[in-house]
């Protein structure tokens, strides 16, 4: 019969602990899509709805408003980069944005609300 040690109260426990803390470490909420975008600097490039260096979210869902394709393709831009889609402005690789997060955040970018347009006068 193989000898199994006994734990004293002390080991017990900072096992235990160790292993509840592993566990809610891998249960950490996810971050809301805004999080994400601050996170990884994309405001510091892109507005909310008007053009900074690039354009603006809202401007970037009214482009794509209803094109099925778009999710995945700007996750793709904004992990790979991506230049002449909006003029000369070079969109950078962002290599250190996940996949699953580059998803999060094309999503959020496209369902951002249509901008209401000045009346004309």
């Amino acid at each position: 019969m193989p000898c199994i040690p006994r734990l004293s109260a002390p080991h017990f426990l900072s096992i235990a602990l160790a292993a509840a803390s592993f566990g809610a470490a891998a249960q950490q909420p996810q971050l809301s899509a805004v999080d994400l975008a601050r996170k990884n600097a994309c405001m510091a490039c892109h507005g909310l709805v008007h053009k900074q260096v690039g354009p603006g979210f809202a401007q970037i869902a009214e482009r794509y408003r209803g094109d099925a394709a778009a999710p995945a393709r700007l996750a793709d831009k904004i992990r790979n980069g991506s230049v002449g889609t909006w003029g000369r402005v070079i969109m950078p690789r962002q290599s250190l944005v996940s996949e699953a997060d580059a998803q999060v955040l094309a999503r959020w970018v496209l369902a951002q609300p249509q901008q209401q347009q000045p009346p004309a006068r």
